[in-house]
């Protein structure tokens, strides 16, 4: 998350929404969400109406994303990590909107 928030520009200091549900930063061009569903079961609607303001105009990364599989807006990118051997992390990107791809 810090590693992507710097690409995109924000230069404050990137820290876990965990106990506090999600943060947001002010990027170069756009700003950035971070949200933390670990604590989650579901969303229910008064819940994503804390989260909507969340997504208003921003790139968000939401941490387990399956508690809000029903309420959430479809996701333009999935972003998966593994920890692999001598403590190398694994990324695959799979991405669900077509703009995403390029040399098609």
């Amino acid at each position: 998350m810090r590693g992507a928030a710097r690409a995109l520009g924000v230069e404050q200091p990137v820290t876990s929404p965990t106990y506090t549900v999600g943060h947001r930063y002010h990027g170069r061009d756009v700003d950035v969400s971070h949200l933390d569903l670990y604590r989650f079961r579901d969303v229910s609607a008064a819940e994503w109406g804390d989260l909507e303001p969340y997504f208003d105009d921003a790139i968000v990364f939401v941490e387990w994303p399956e508690a809000g599989e029903h309420a959430l807006p479809a996701p333009v990118a999935t972003v998966r990590i593994k920890h692999g051997e001598s403590g190398a992390r694994i990324v695959t990107v799979a991405d669900a909107d077509p703009r995403l791809r390029h040399g098609d």
